[in-house]
């Protein structure tokens, strides 16, 4: 399952839609974030670390790290 297929997944769990995630990311960052702008990184593998860690913040799931 890629980071996409992933986040939506949760957003249905958590009732919520791309466009809200996107109006907390911008309220809790202060940067803008819109629908387009985060399937435009998603689509172009552009989504920073310390943008998935906010997206896992609100939508109440962890990253874990593992060295191979």
């Amino acid at each position: 399952m890629n980071e996409k297929s992933f986040i939506k997944s949760r957003l249905a769990l958590k009732q919520m839609t791309m466009k809200e995630l996107a109006g907390i990311m911008t309220e809790i960052s202060g940067k803008k974030y819109t629908r387009d702008s985060l399937n435009g990184k998603f689509y172009r593998g552009t989504l920073s670390i310390n943008e998935m860690h906010l997206i896992a913040k609100i939508l109440d799931f962890s990253i874990d790290y593992k060295i191979l």
